[in-house]
């Protein structure tokens, strides 16, 4: 299974957090007794380890006794998370990555041993790879094995460390990137993607002009493989609070409209491209990777914990009138949960990045910096984005290059004051520089002015959402019926969202809606001295506040607006359809829990080609699917790939067959849509509760196999669906849409 992955998040996270400056030593001494408790009993382990040389693993052991066994299977392609393998390279990385960020951050030489050891036998391992074994171990999730083992060989040095990253490098998915095109991440799971492209940048900023095992190492193409996947994710994939996916996975690029529901933005999404980010910054100075950073932290991570509790977050819904859901001390534990322990400890990492007499000042936040190698300290106030100063003393004295970041959300000009006389600086790539010989008691003064800005949607030019200076706001929506599921393995999501109209008219009759958001700071007011706002001059009065503090309420973020009296021709919809329930195929963590219950004889999963399960001969695959019993008509919606015409598919559902025969789709679209209604005397018979995550459903059971003797069944593919459908008329014949 998954155990172990947290113990690696949580070594990084004491490691950052006993960095902290403000740590009392008796605190500091705290948590490092705990990391050296964690390594010395790591390494114990790792000296008596049932497994191969340098093994370290926390599983449970089979009854078989092979404690690498789910590395086996991976090898093999047998990925089931209950019988075979639960992403274990996944967790491989977690814990060298967190073995690797304690022996950086303390020095303590037994972490560098232990990561020693372990990637001796990731190398030892992979190095028995067959071209074959190596494109399916990388089939199935791996982390970013490749990242945290470029770290390792940077405190090691030794070569098989870096050859051994270098074997999950996925090349031909990085060419394909920087290649570019349409819709090239579509499909493709988010959370294993990115960071892929963490570790090809950490072989640039590792080994770029090293030598290893006699070779130089040119790595320069890595870091192009870096800037045009980070380019591809926010310029077609992102979310005003720069969180990205659905259901975790990116969809078609410029289509975030179409998929805003109550499973967005896995916040492990948002933490890696921090992370990303970060690097590209330091390695390329460029404004864009700060501003999309600030963004990023202040909407999406700093959103993603209660503060009441320290719970974090999995999904962020962008859907107007759901709600955030946080994981539990006990038993909602999820990779969000992992990673969250790490953000939270290192919120300070990235306000002011050095680089030899120059500072760069990305974040405009309260602190103060011990600038060791300039001898000097800084301390910055400010309360931005409520007022619109920020104030820095500079104590001791030496000659200086301050660059202040120009922020993408400025509302005109940002000018600057040196000891409260006007200062003129000069703009170097998105910074405001201010140099000299800084004595100390030097105090500089910047006035950054903020204002509501409107940003609409890529595929819904009239649904907006808004920004006050870094600042998402959403609208708060009360706390009626907060009422949670259960998707995947344990992940609560906000059930059914409450809202009584997405779509807003505006009060003055013939206004446009551009104009309307040209103007919108005229229109979405400020009380004063607080971020508070009120949307005015629509047929709905909303109060919107800072997205990061909406921790306990039903939110919307995006709105559709229409013009007063201006004829909208919409086509109206030919029935009302509500999903009651969803299995994404070939991704265990959502066919194999409680409620879905996957169970299989000779099938096949894959998740590095979209998401899709087929039947082997003589095989077949069951899910069990709630449904809403009382809905007029139950609608089974399966997605297939033309690619398989040809191939054959037989669907039952309960006891009768509802699809049986051999592919021929003649249309245009790659992936396609079936929909199959559910029979009234096939709901009467089959139709039968359980009882998941202490939740009660009512289910069908949903098999797949071959139709008659084939081979192989055709792929059933991304995502199926179960949906309750009302007609909105009696016996409206629309229903042949179906």
């Amino acid at each position: 299974m998954r155990p172990g992955h947290c113990i690696g998040h949580y070594l990084t996270a004491l490691a950052q957090a006993c960095q902290h400056p403000e740590l009392s030593e008796a605190q500091r001494e705290t948590l490092y007794a705990r990391m050296k408790l964690l390594i010395d009993e790591m390494q114990v382990c790792q000296r008596h380890s049932r497994g191969k040389a340098g093994f370290l693993w926390a599983a449970p052991i089979p009854p078989d006794g092979n404690v690498e066994r789910q590395f086996d299977r991976v090898e093999q392609g047998k990925a089931n998370i209950f019988d075979d393998a639960w992403v274990p390279w996944y967790t491989m990385h977690k814990l060298i990555a967190g073995i690797v960020d304690v022996y950086n951050a303390t020095g303590y030489e037994p972490a560098k041993d232990v990561g020693s050891a372990l990637g001796d036998w990731v190398y030892d391992r992979c190095s028995k790879w067959n071209e074959q074994t190596q494109r399916t171990v990388l089939s199935i999730e791996y982390g970013g094995m490749n990242d945290c083992m470029y770290e390792l060989y940077a405190i090691t040095g030794k070569d098989n460390h870096a050859v051994a990253a270098h074997y999950f490098d996925e090349t031909a998915l990085h060419e394909l990137v920087l290649k570019g095109g349409t819709d090239v991440l579509n499909n493709r799971h988010a959370n294993t993607t990115i960071p892929k492209f963490l570790g090809a940048l950490k072989r640039y900023i590792v080994l770029d002009g090293k030598t290893v095992n006699g070779e130089k190492v040119d790595a320069s193409r890595y870091l192009q493989y870096a800037k045009a996947f980070w380019d591809m994710v926010t310029t077609h994939h992102t979310y005003i609070t720069g969180g990205n996916s659905e259901w975790e996975h990116f969809g078609k690029d410029d289509v975030l409209d179409a998929e805003h529901t109550n499973c967005n933005c896995e916040t492990c999404n948002s933490y890696n491209m921090l992370k990303l980010s970060r690097e590209l910054f330091m390695i390329t100075h460029d404004v864009k990777y700060m501003d999309y950073y600030e963004t990023t932290y202040y909407n999406s991570i700093l959103s993603s914990q209660n503060p009441e509790t320290g719970m974090t977050t999995y999904f962020q819904p962008m859907a107007t009138g759901y709600f955030k859901v946080y994981s539990t001390p006990w038993d909602k534990f999820w990779c969000c949960t992992g990673s969250g322990m790490e953000s939270f400890t290192k919120l300070g990492d990235s306000i002011y990045m050095q680089e030899g007499n120059t500072l760069y000042v990305n974040f405009y936040q309260s602190s103060t910096l011990d600038w060791e190698a300039q001898n000097v300290t800084i301390t910055q106030e400010t309360d931005i984005p409520v007022s619109d100063t920020a104030n820095f003393t500079v104590s001791g004295s030496g000659a200086l290059d301050l660059r202040f970041r120009i922020p993408d959300w400025i509302a005109g000009t940002m000018t600057a004051e040196l000891n409260g006389k006007k200062y003129s600086y000069k703009t170097v790539d998105g910074y405001a520089q201010i140099t000299g010989d800084f004595q100390n008691g030097d105090k500089i003064t910047l006035y950054i002015p903020a204002e509501v800005k409107a940003y609409a949607l890529p595929d819904a030019p009239d649904v907006y959402g808004f920004k006050y200076g870094p600042v998402v706001l959403s609208a708060e929506l009360g706390k009626e019926d907060m009422k949670t599921d259960s998707t995947g393995m344990w992940v609560t999501i906000p059930k059914e969202k409450k809202v009584a109209s997405e779509t807003i008219t505006l009060a003055k009759e013939g206004q446009s809606v551009t104009n309307f958001m040209a103007h919108i700071s005229e229109h979405l007011t400020r009380e004063p001295d607080s971020l508070c706002f009120t949307l005015n001059d629509t047929n709905t009065k909303l109060t919107f506040t800072p997205h990061y503090q909406q921790y306990e309420q039903r939110y919307g973020i995006y709105w559709k607006f229409i013009p007063n009296g201006t004829v909208i021709e919409e086509r109206l919809p030919r029935a009302k359809t509500t999903i009651t329930d969803t299995v994404q195929p070939g991704y265990g963590q959502y066919e194999s829990d409680n409620l879905h219950h996957m169970v299989e004889l000779y099938s096949v999963g894959v998740t590095n080609d979209s998401t899709y399960r087929y039947a082997d001969k003589g095989g077949w695959f069951t899910y069990r699917m709630a449904v809403d019993d009382s809905a007029p008509m139950l609608v089974l919606h399966v997605k297939l790939r033309k690619a398989d015409n040809g191939k054959t598919l037989r669907i039952r559902v309960g006891d009768a067959i509802l699809y049986a025969g051999t592919l021929d789709y003649s249309g245009t679209e790659e992936v396609y849509d079936l929909k199959l209604v559910v029979p009234d005397d096939v709901r009467a018979r089959c139709i039968y509760p359980v009882t998941a995550d202490g939740t009660e459903h009512n289910v069908l059971d949903v098999t797949f196999s071959a139709d008659g003797t084939s081979e192989e069944s055709a792929k059933v593919c991304d995502f199926l669906y179960m949906e309750a459908v009302t007609p909105l008329y009696d016996n409206d014949s629309s229903i042949a849409f179906l």
